[in-house]
C-alpha cells in the first residue's frame, strides 16, 4: 500500500497479519526484489507503540499477537540475505546437542540473567520492580550488542517486556492486552513473538542467546523458531527430512 505494507486486498490499509504473509510468500517464490522493502521496514518499525508492544494497523491499539506478525517481518527482513532463494538452506545446517537444547555446553547462562535484570526490574516475583518500565539508555543493552553480529530492527526488549507484563497471565496462557481473555490464538504468537525477541541479535537462528538478549532470568528462554513458517527448528528440520526422502 502507500504507507508500505501489505493489505489484504486493492485499496486496504496495510495490516500486520498480511504484511507477514505478503512477504513470507514472496520470500518463498524468490520474487521479494518486487517489493519496496524500505517503505515495508518503514511502516513496521512504526507500529511499535509506546506500551512497547506491537500494533496491526495504523491509529491501532497494541495487541500481543503483533509481537509475531510485525515482529516475525523485522526478523525476516533483517537476515533477508539468508532466507532468499536457495540460501534458505542455511537454516539447515545448524548442529544441536542430544539434548535438542539451543545453549552450547558450557555456555556461561548466569550473564544472560544478570544483564537481563539490569534492564528491566522484573524479577524475583517483587510486585513492585514489576511494574518498573524498561531502562532504554541501559548499558548492558547497547553493551550485548557488540558482541552480536546484527542489531535488531525493533526494540527487542521492550518487546519482550509487554509479551511478559501485559499479554501474560498470571494463571497461564496470553492474551490480546489486560483486560481481555486468555486464549490458544494469542498464546501462540506472543510465545512466537517471544522467540523472535530472543534471538534478534543472532544471524544464525541456531546461535545461542547473547546476555542481554533474554529479558528476565535465563529460565525464560525459548527455542528458536523458522522465521518464515514459525515452527521450532528442530520440527522443521524432520519435516524436511521426511519429505526429502519421498
Amino acid at each position: 500500500t502507500y504507507e508500505g505494507g501489505i493489505a489484504g486486498e486493492p485499496g486496504s490499509e496495510a495490516h500486520g497479519g498480511y504484511t507477514f504473509c505478503g512477504l513470507a510468500t514472496m520470500i518463498l517464490i524468490n520474487e521479494v526484489n518486487h517489493l519496496d522493502l524500505a517503505g515495508l521496514i518503514d511502516w513496521v518499525v512504526f507500529r511499535q507503540g509506546v506500551e512497547c508492544g506491537f500494533q496491526g494497523r495504523a491509529n491501532k491499539l497494541v495487541d500481543g499477537c503483533y509481537s509475531f506478525w510485525q515482529g516475525g517481518v523485522l526478523a525476516l527482513l533483517q537476515r533477508i540475505d539468508l532466507v532468499t532463494g536457495d540460501r534458505l538452506s542455511h537454516f539447515d545446517s545448524g548442529e544441536e546437542d542430544s539434548t535438542g537444547n539451543s545453549t552450547s555446553e558450557g555456555e556461561d547462562t548466569d550473564g544472560i540473567s544478570s544483564a537481563a535484570e539490569e534492564t528491566c526490574h522484573f524479577k524475583n516475583g517483587d510486585q513492585q520492580d514489576a511494574s518498573c518500565s524498561v531502562n532504554y539508555t541501559s548499558s548492558s543493552h547497547t553493551r550485548s550488542l557488540g558482541n552480536v553480529e546484527m542489531e535488531p530492527l525493533f526494540h527487542s526488549l521492550a518487546l519482550q517486556q509487554y509479551i511478559l507484563l501485559c499479554s501474560q497471565v498470571e494463571y497461564g496462557g496470553f492474551r490480546d492486552k489486560p483486560g481481555k481473555p486468555r486464549d490458544f490464538y494469542h498464546t501462540c504468537y506472543c510465545l512466537s513473538g517471544l522467540s523472535v525477541c530472543q534471538h534478534s541479535c543472532s544471524k544464525d537462528y541456531d546461535s545461542p542467546s547473547v546476555p542481554g538478549q533474554v529479558l528476565g532470568p535465563y529460565s525464560n528462554l525459548l527455542e528458536p523458531v523458522h522465521p518464515l513458517y514459525n515452527v521450532v527448528l528442530k520440527q522443521y528440520r524432520e519435516v524436511r527430512e521426511f519429505f526429502s526422502r519421498s
